[in-house]
């Protein structure tokens, strides 16, 4: 059964700026992707706003198509270089929609308006049509390269147009261009104070080296900067908006194709890419080449379902899930630290950490269906702390930690991984820069340290920072997750000092409140007016936020009582509307909720997580463009869904348990990995389910391997080995 056929990149693709997107909708891009690839080439609608992959759906035009891109992000997003634009005739020296850099003399802008109906997206291709010219445009990709094709009208100005200087919520600040018959190479160089992640806030520097050929000798070329084209005989321009112009005659329906090869090392790189990936303009044979990749990554998790609806989400989400973290090494293996020196390494590493949001599923799950691409990321992580001499990133993009969002999720993943067994990275090196993060330390190998961790007294000594409930949560999660990787190396004391200061998180409930609430300098508990207050909270309230202790469930229920307790998990699921933008209550559109669901198991009451789980499934998920609750983070929102229709959720990191729902589909079956997963078993997990689990959504009885469950989780290592597990099902 073909897999490719169920996946839809139009999901989730509104951004910003329009009356039914609030906060951005799921800010994911429709163009061509490969697996874990470095090159997402995308069409472009816009460069302003808060639209971050630079498409959004609600737009009607076009600017050009850009090679790299990020998915499902806020904060403006990055990347979106090299941005290419065919045309007809004569244009303004501006695309039109890019309000970053606004017209001197233009108006219109070459930008093309065009229609959904005529545009087409796939796993590894994207097509469109451009009303304004007539064009037929169509890219695919492999690993390292992309192309475009590019099917022009019977024109004697038949164009393209190369836009160096483009780039996502901000501008490159500095380019170098050669041209060389049909060759056209490359440096965009791309520094902070130009704009880019949080428009500059984030600190994201790079370099995006290219080499691209075109397949029909232009019969003229001619750079511009500012609006105003260069001296004609010009080959080489070094500036800080350049732009290039090549223009053809064309015949009817005359295809031209540019090859494009990237590399962020250097041009040898970018050389090299493109002639080991892409040595010939066969755009069909590419085409195939990337949809079989597609359908060998998507064999990790099988479904076998009746539901189209379902199973187009499954995939999708899968497809999502498989983006990103992506290759940051070119094909010859070699990649470039934070310091800018260059390596090659024995791991694959990669880029696009979105640690806040992806800890909670998105690593879970890869744990599961590719523990190789989570050894790549710890090593990744560790080596950029190791070259800054810091914690490990939190929000890593190119290297570089934007620092965005709160907590320790570097130190969460690697912990749960080295539990996992996915342990081929230096444990040692891992340890210190965790120790050192958590317990605030000036100084790591003789060298002063930055971390992440608050220095403040009031954290250090007690366990708490001041005036902010969210960043006191998340790093006691932290805490708690070293404290299980110390018993696990044998660290008796400091796993008893960790996990001590982790259950600390009793101190902040504010028994007058009812609820967790923020401290002052003074230990003091601050004013909260209710429950929905967002004071000292991160993209959350003092209801949802005081939920969030998932490595001490029965803690919680100590502290609220546990009646108290699962009636306002009742109430949270049910005052939202779970398939809105945004809520107040249960607000599946952002991390902090997820996986509350699966408290209700902890508690006792396994039937309301499969309640709510499959409410959530079926209300939060949906086809088309909005069909994504919120922005889709990098991963987060997709595997929480995998996870889901699978059956399960890791509901705390650095802890095996993986807690039961209904399963979404009869079969699914899971690829194991005998490099990281036992597989004592089989090297496979078949789940089935005894009967239809959409009309029978209840779990009467759990069988692994013949034999009954008797508990409302299984463990990682039980999962990992492989086998059968049986669903037996009612219908309540």
């Amino acid at each position: 059964m073909s897999k490719v056929k169920y996946i839809d990149p139009m999901i989730g693709t509104v951004g910003d700026e329009q009356e039914h997107s609030f906060h951005g909708g799921g800010k994911t891009h429709p163009g061509a992707c490969f697996p874990f690839g470095m090159v997402q080439l995308s069409p472009d609608t816009t460069t302003s706003g808060d639209n971050g992959t630079g498409y959004n759906y609600c737009q009607n035009t076009i600017e050009g198509f850009s090679f790299n891109h990020m998915s499902g992000i806020g904060w403006y997003g990055d990347l979106g270089n090299l941005q290419v634009m065919p045309i007809v005739g004569k244009t303004d020296l501006r695309s039109g929609s890019n309000r970053e850099v606004p017209f001197t003399k233009g108006t219109e802008g070459w930008r093309s308006p065009f229609s959904h109906a005529n545009e087409t997206a796939k796993a590894g291709y994207y097509s469109v049509r451009l009303d304004r010219y007539d064009i037929v445009c169509e890219a695919t990709v492999s690993c390292h390269t992309g192309m475009l094709r590019f099917t022009y009208p019977q024109r004697k100005e038949s164009g393209i147009i190369f836009n160096f200087s483009r780039r996502i919520a901000g501008r490159s600040n500095a380019q170098k261009i050669a041209m060389d018959g049909n060759f056209v190479s490359g440096c965009i160089t791309c520094d902070h104070a130009f704009g880019g992640f949080g428009r500059g806030e984030g600190k994201i520097d790079y370099k995006l080296y290219f080499c691209l050929e075109l397949s029909k000798q232009p019969k003229c070329a001619r750079f511009f900067e500012n609006e105003e084209f260069c001296s004609p005989d010009l080959k080489t321009v070094c500036g800080e908006d350049v732009h290039l112009l090549v223009n053809f005659e064309t015949e009817p329906n005359e295809p031209i194709l540019i090859r494009c090869g990237i590399s962020y090392v250097d041009a040898e790189g970018a050389r090299n890419n493109l002639a080991c990936e892409c040595p010939n303009f066969d755009f069909d044979a590419q085409l195939n080449r990337v949809t079989r990749a597609w359908e060998d990554a998507l064999c990790c998790a099988e479904a076998e379902g009746s539901d189209e609806t379902d199973m187009t989400l499954f995939y999708t989400c899968l497809y999502h899930a498989l983006l990103d973290p992506r290759t940051a090494v070119d094909a010859d293996g070699r990649y470039r630290d934070p310091n800018g020196e260059i390596h090659k390494a024995a791991y694959t590493h990669r880029t696009m950490f979105s640690g806040w949001d992806v800890y909670r599923s998105e690593f879970p799950l890869l744990t599961l269906i590719s523990p190789k691409t989570v050894n790549d990321e710890v090593n990744s992580l560790l080596n950029i702390a190791l070259a800054k001499n810091s914690s490990l990133p939190r929000w890593e993009l190119m290297g570089i930690d934007s620092g965005c969002m709160v907590g320790d999720p570097g130190m969460i993943v690697m912990a749960d991984a080295y539990l996992k067994g996915i342990r081929d990275f230096d444990i040692e090196k891992a340890y210190d820069i965790a120790f050192a993060s958590a317990t605030a330390a000036k100084e790591l190998y003789g060298k002063p340290f930055k971390n992440l961790h608050p220095v403040l007294e009031q954290y250090q000594t007690h366990a708490y920072v001041p005036n902010e409930l969210s960043d006191t949560l998340e790093f006691l999660l932290a805490d708690y997750t070293l404290s299980q990787l110390a018993l696990r190396l044998g660290k008796t004391e400091d796993h008893t000092y960790f996990l001590n200061r982790a259950n600390s998180f009793v101190k902040n409930f504010n028994k007058e409140l009812g609820f967790m609430a923020p401290r002052d300098e003074n230990g003091d508990f601050l004013s909260v007016k209710d429950r929905y207050d967002t004071l000292g909270c991160v993209e959350s309230n003092i209801y949802q936020q005081s939920m969030f202790v998932p490595y001490h469930v029965d803690g919680l229920a100590q502290l609220f009582g546990k009646d108290r307790l699962l009636q306002l998990l009742e109430e949270l699921f049910e005052k939202a509307d779970l398939g809105a933008l945004w809520n107040e209550n249960y607000n599946h559109s952002n991390e902090p909720c997820h996986n509350l669901t699966h408290y209700f198991t902890v508690l006792g009451k396994p039937e309301r997580t499969q309640y709510w789980t499959r409410r959530v499934q079926k209300e939060s998920y949906r086809l088309g463009v909005f069909g994504f609750c919120g922005n889709e983070d990098v991963g987060q929102l997709s595997a929480w869904y995998v996870l889901s229709a699978m059956g399960f959720a890791q509901v705390c990191m650095a802890d095996d348990k993986y807690y039961i729902n209904t399963p979404l589909f009869p079969k699914i079956t899971v690829k194991l990995d005998p490099r990281y997963h036992s597989c004592e078993i089989s090297d496979t997990l078949t789940l089935i389910c005894d009967k239809d689990p959409l009309e029978y959504p209840y779990i009467e009885q759990v069988c692994l391997n013949g034999k009954r469950i008797d508990r409302t989780y299984l463990t990682y290592g039980e999962l990992t080995s492989g086998g059968i597990l049986e669903f037996y099902l009612t219908n309540g």
